[in-house]
């Protein structure tokens, strides 16, 4: 059987090709005929790599860079950076970081004191709490509670401190935008 292309596979079109021997004829007693391969990821190349580009040139393994489009586009990117320095935009950011970095701190200290303390204070980690419930066991379950309460309180800052404030940005920069490429949505 050959492929898309012309070249054999399964090393040659020989008569251990199943798909051109007379003797299957299915279930129905059906003639059989040549079967099509179409399978575009068989035997494509990586994307144009080694491939010509009907000039008899290799074809360039990485596109050419994309050129700004006249007055439209480069009056988008003017929106998005108006906005993005906007205060608007810097009041959403620092409401974010605000809580993100000292959440991620204390997430992350809280991590590894739990990771150093159990392979370097094994006897402490062992003691037990109740019953066969150790420090350790406590621990880290502490760890799946604290991850669980950390994401809970992320949605709750996001929906009452910031997701107001992006979506009137949201809606602000989509109007820009209409009307920075002459009103087309």
């Amino acid at each position: 059987m050959q492929s898309s292309n012309g070249r054999h596979r399964d090393g040659g079109g020989g008569p251990e090709s199943s798909a051109e021997h007379d003797h299957d004829q299915g279930d129905f007693g059906a003639a059989p005929r040549e079967v099509a391969y179409e399978d575009p990821w068989y035997d494509a190349l990586a994307s144009g790599w080694g491939e010509s580009d009907g000039t008899g040139v290799p074809a360039p393994s990485v596109p050419a860079p994309r050129t700004e489009r006249e007055g439209a586009a480069v009056r988008a990117r003017d929106v998005y950076l108006e906005v993005q320095r906007s205060a608007a935009f810097q009041e959403v950011r620092s409401r974010y970081r605000r809580f993100v970095v000292p959440g991620t701190i204390v997430f992350l200290t809280w991590y590894v004191g739990y990771v150093v303390t159990a392979t370097t204070a094994p006897g402490l980690m062992a003691k037990p709490v109740a019953g066969a419930v150790n420090v350790a066991m406590v621990a880290g379950l502490g760890q799946f509670l604290s991850t669980f309460l950390l994401a809970w309180a992320y949605s709750r800052h996001a929906r009452l401190r910031r997701d107001r404030a992006a979506l009137e940005l949201r809606w602000d920069t989509q109007e820009l935008t209409r009307g920075a490429r002459g009103g087309a949505s």
